[in-house]
C-alpha cells in the first residue's frame, strides 16, 4: 500500500494496527463504524478521555514512550467496578498519539507471594540501553506493602506484552520503623552524579509522620535507604504518589538528572487527608538526597496541580517531543449504583504538557497538542462584548463533546469589588458563596456548559476580578450547584486564584474548557490554574447539551475571540457490538 500521501499520524496508526492484529495479547480492534455508536454520544461514556472498556480504574502508573509507542498503565480491577483491593492489577494500553488507545492484556497481576494481594502503584524507568523497568508496590501474602521490580520478557517487543517478576522480589521490604500498610508508590528512578539510581517512596514513619524516603541502588536489585528523607510532611500525615522532576529556564524542559548550583526541581505529593495533589518548586541536593522547597514547608499550603476532582497524578518525560506530560485520575462523584449501571468507574484527565511559568514559581499546564486532531466542526463567535446579565449561545456544535477557547478583555478593572482579606484563605468556599448566579462588579463572566435547553441544568466556569489595594486578584471557579437535578451527585464549588497580573496583561484573560460528557476540564490564564469537574446532568439522556458565554457582572466584558470545536470520538479501549477479535481475523480484516 502506498502511504506517502497520508499524514504522519495516519501512517503511525496503520503500523500500530499491524502490530496489534498480530499480537496474541490484543483484547480488541475496533470496527471503524462501531466507534461512534459505542462511545459518548449516548451520554454513558466519555468520548476522548482515557478510560478502560469496563470496570474500575484509579492511579496512572508507569506512563512512558518506548520504541515509537506511548504506553499507559493504570490501577485496574479486572473483576468489577469497585476498587477491589486484593485483585488490583496494572491495566495496559498503547497509542501512537496519546489520543487513540488500544487495550492489551494486563501487564501485572497478583500472582506471587510478594504481590499476592495486589499490584499497586508504581513507575517506569528507561535504562541507558533503552529498555524499561517497572518498580511497583506489591501487597504480599501477609498484607505488607513491599516494593517489587519487573522487567519486560522481550524488550524488543514494541507492545511489551509480557513482564517478568524476578524471584528475588521484594527488592525493598517494609522497614522496621514503618507500618506494614504505609509504604508505597515508588517513583521513576533517576541517576545521581555518583552513578547510583535513586527512587522516592511514600511512607509514614513512626513518631515522625508522612515522609518521602530515598533509596539508592546500582542494579535495581539491592537498595539502601538514605539516612534523611527527601521530604517530611509532619502535619499532613500519609502522603502518596511522589513525583520529582527538574525544571530549568521557564518554558524549557529537561530530563533527569539535573543537579549542582542553581538546579531547581518540582516535588509533587498526593495527600490522603485532603485527596488533593500539591507541588512546589525547590532545590534538590543529589549528594544529601534532600529537597528544600522555596515555599512553605507544609505541603498542604503548596500550589495544587488541579483545583478540582483530580488525584494521584504522575508525569513522564516524552523524548519524542522534548516535553513533560502529566496524567491524573478523576474518579466518579455519583453513586456506586450508577457505576454498576455503567459498568465502569474512573477516567483520566487528558494528558497535559507541563512547564515552568515565566515567573519561575508555578507550573503551566495545557492539553497535549495531539488533542487538537479531534477538532472537527468549528464555530467562530463574534461577540464584541457581553453586557451585564448577557447570555450568548454558541450554536452549531454538539455541546456535550466540545473544545472551547475564549479570550476576555475587561475594559474597566478599577470597578472591581474590594477583596476581603479572609477570602484569600479559602477560594473554594468563596466560589460557593459567590457563585455564577451572584452578580458582581467585574464578573462572574465565562462559560455555561452541559446546559439543558431550559437552563435548569448547567455547569458554570467563570472568573471574577477583585481589587486588593492597588492590585487585582482573579478568581476562577467551576460552579456545580446546578450541574444536575439528580440526587446523590457530589456538586461542590471548585475554585482558586489565578496567579497572574491581569493589569499587566491589559485586562485580558483566557479560558479553555474541554467538555466530554461527564468531564469538564478547564484551563484559566493560559494554564496557570486548572479545574477538572465530574458532572452528571439528567438532560443528556434525552436531549442535547447547550453552550453559552455569559456575563453576570454589572459592567460589560469584551470577547476578543471565541472559537469552539465539536470534538470527534477517539478510539479509547472500547468494546462495541461490532468488535473484531484479533485472534479470529486476518491482518487485512483487522485494519
Amino acid at each position: 500500500m502506498d502511504m506517502s500521501g497520508l499524514p504522519p499520524l495516519a501512517v503511525a496508526f496503520f503500523h500500530l494496527c499491524l502490530l496489534l492484529s498480530s499480537s496474541s495479547s490484543l483484547r480488541v480492534l475496533v470496527a471503524p463504524d462501531a466507534v461512534e455508536e459505542s462511545t459518548g454520544r449516548n451520554g454513558s461514556r466519555t468520548a476522548y478521555h482515557f478510560q478502560p472498556a469496563k470496570n474500575w480504574m484509579n492511579d496512572p502508573n508507569g506512563p512512558m514512550y518506548h520504541n515509537g509507542l506511548y504506553h499507559f498503565f493504570y490501577q485496574y480491577n479486572p473483576d468489577g467496578v469497585t476498587w477491589g483491593n486484593g485483585n488490583l492489577s496494572w491495566g495496559h494500553s498503547v497509542s501512537v498519539d496519546l489520543v487513540n488507545w488500544f487495550a492489551l492484556d494486563a501487564a501485572l497481576q497478583p500472582s506471587r507471594s510478594f504481590d499476592a494481594n495486589g499490584c499497586w502503584s508504581g513507575s517506569a524507568t528507561i535504562l541507558p540501553d533503552g529498555s524499561p523497568v517497572m518498580l511497583y508496590t506489591g501487597i504480599d501474602a501477609r498484607g505488607d506493602q513491599v516494593q517489587n521490580v519487573a522487567f519486560p520478557k522481550n524488550a524488543s517487543d514494541p507492545l511489551l506484552v509480557e513482564w517478568v517478576k524476578p524471584e528475588y522480589n521484594p527488592v525493598i521490604p517494609v522497614p522496621a520503623d514503618i507500618k506494614r500498610d504505609d509504604f508505597r508508590d515508588p517513583s521513576t528512578a533517576w541517576l545521581g552524579a555518583d552513578g547510583l539510581w535513586r527512587i522516592a517512596v511514600a511512607a509514614r514513619v513512626h513518631d515522625v509522620g508522612g515522609a518521602t524516603l530515598i533509596y539508592r541502588s546500582k542494579d535495581f536489585l539491592r537498595w539502601e535507604r538514605n539516612a534523611d528523607p527527601l521530604y517530611l510532611a509532619h502535619a499532613a500525615g500519609m502522603v502518596e504518589c511522589p513525583d520529582l522532576f527538574p525544571v530549568s529556564e521557564p518554558g524549557v524542559e529537561v530530563g533527569l538528572p539535573a543537579s549542582g548550583a542553581g538546579a531547581r526541581h518540582v516535588l509533587k505529593m498526593s495527600v490522603m487527608d485532603t485527596v488533593q495533589d500539591y507541588y512546589v518548586v525547590g532545590s534538590y541536593d543529589d549528594t544529601a538526597d534532600t529537597f528544600v522547597p522555596e515555599d512553605d514547608d507544609d505541603c498542604r499550603s503548596w500550589r495544587r496541580l488541579d483545583y478540582g476532582h483530580v488525584y494521584a497524578s504522575k508525569s513522564f518525560f516524552d523524548p519524542s517531543k522534548n516535553r513533560r506530560v502529566l496524567w491524573g485520575w478523576a474518579n466518579e462523584s455519583d453513586s456506586v449504583a450508577d457505576d454498576l449501571v455503567r459498568g465502569w468507574s474512573g477516567v483520566q484527565t487528558v494528558p497535559r504538557k507541563i512547564w515552568l511559568d515565566e515567573d519561575g514559581k508555578q507550573l503551566r499546564q495545557w492539553p497535549v497538542e495531539e488533542i487538537e486532531t479531534l477538532r472537527s466542526k468549528r464555530v467562530n463567535l463574534l461577540i464584541p462584548e457581553v453586557n451585564a446579565g448577557g447570555v450568548n449561545e454558541i450554536i452549531g456544535i454538539v455541546g456535550e463533546q466540545a473544545d472551547v477557547e475564549v479570550v476576555f478583555e475587561i475594559p474597566a478593572l478599577e470597578h472591581a469589588d474590594v477583596l476581603e482579606p479572609n477570602w484569600l484563605l479559602d477560594p473554594q468556599s468563596l466560589c460557593g458563596e459567590k457563585g455564577a448566579s451572584v452578580p458582581g462588579s467585574v464578573g462572574p463572566f465565562g462559560l455555561l456548559v452541559m446546559a439543558s435547553g431550559d437552563m435548569q441544568e448547567h455547569t458554570a466556569v467563570f472568573f471574577r476580578v477583585f481589587r486588593q489595594n492597588d492590585k487585582y486578584k482573579v478568581l476562577m471557579c467551576t460552579d456545580l450547584s446546578r450541574s444536575s437535578t439528580r440526587d446523590g451527585v457530589y456538586k461542590p464549588p471548585y475554585g482558586a486564584f489565578v496567579d497572574m497580573d491581569i493589569e499587566a496583561h491589559s485586562g485580558i484573560i483566557s479560558l479553555r474548557t474541554l467538555v466530554d460528557h461527564s468531564v469538564v476540564e478547564s484551563f484559566g490564564g493560559g494554564g496557570r490554574t486548572c479545574i477538572t469537574a465530574r458532572v452528571y446532568p439528567d438532560h443528556v439522556v434525552n436531549g442535547n447539551s447547550h453552550l453559552y458565554v455569559f456575563n453576570n457582572g454589572t459592567g460589560a466584558v469584551k470577547v476578543s475571540s471565541l472559537d469552539a470545536w465539536e470534538m470527534a470520538t477517539a478510539t479509547v479501549n472500547v468494546l462495541p457490538d461490532g468488535l473484531i477479535a484479533a485472534s479470529s481475523v486476518s491482518r487485512a480484516q483487522a485494519y
